[in-house]
Parts: structure tokens; C-alpha cells; sequence
């Protein structure tokens, strides 16, 4: 029997979830994908499969924002950012999809920024 490594795990955490979760036009779904280094943040409509407003530790916009910082920090500047391009599309009204990561640390950080920028989940 082989053993399962920890991105396989993770991605069956987030398949188990995403069988429940699902993002509507009126009720999108905030996707959350943390690497080693960076955070990444998107709002998606899944009937339409597209992605409608998105976020990074990689923005251009974000990145000398992010410059000296805690990755922690930079996730919620993240959150923040993606709540407010969020609000600039008329969407107020997300369903949270930590994507089989766990709720602490900087996934956490990220969804507390998204809630101060406005969304509610």
C-alpha cells in the first residue's frame, strides 16, 4: 500500500469539501492556495467557471505593500485586497473555500482580512 504524501492529502481534504461547496453568481467561492513562499486568493463563479476578481503576495499592486512583512501580515493584506476588488464588482456575499489547508496561521489571517475588507462568509 502506498503511502499518500501531504499535497495528495490536501487535495483530498479540498475534493471531500468541494463535493458541499460550490459558488454561485450571487454567492461566489473564495478559493485560498498557500505555497511555501506566497498566498493566492480568488473568487470564483463555478456555474460560469470563471474566476472573478483575484489576489496575491505576488501582485504588483501588493508586492511593495508586502515587502518586509510577516507572511502572516501579507495574508491578510491579501484578504483585504481581494474583499476590496471584491465590493468594486458588487460582490458582498462569498462562501469560504480554505482548500483542504487548515484554519489557522495564515489561511485564517487571509479570511480575517477578507471580513475587515468588507465580505461576509
Amino acid at each position: 500500500m502506498a503511502r499518500i504524501n501531504r499535497k495528495e492529502a490536501r487535495i483530498k481534504r479540498h475534493q471531500r469539501v468541494r463535493k458541499h461547496i460550490a459558488g454561485t453568481p450571487e454567492r461566489p467561492r473564495l478559493a485560498v492556495f498557500r505555497s511555501l513562499t506566497d498566498i493566492y486568493a480568488q473568487v470564483i463563479d463555478d456555474e460560469a467557471g470563471l474566476t472573478v476578481v483575484s489576489a496575491s503576495s505576488i501582485d504588483k499592486a501588493l508586492r511593495s505593500k508586502c515587502d518586509g512583512k510577516t507572511k502572516t501580515e501579507q495574508a491578510r493584506l491579501v484578504g483585504e485586497a481581494v474583499a476590496e476588488r471584491a465590493k468594486e464588482k458588487g460582490i458582498s456575499q462569498v462562501v469560504f473555500d480554505r482548500g483542504g489547508f487548515k484554519y489557522i496561521g495564515r489561511v485564517k489571517a487571509l479570511a480575517e482580512g477578507a471580513r475587515k475588507g468588507g465580505l461576509e462568509f
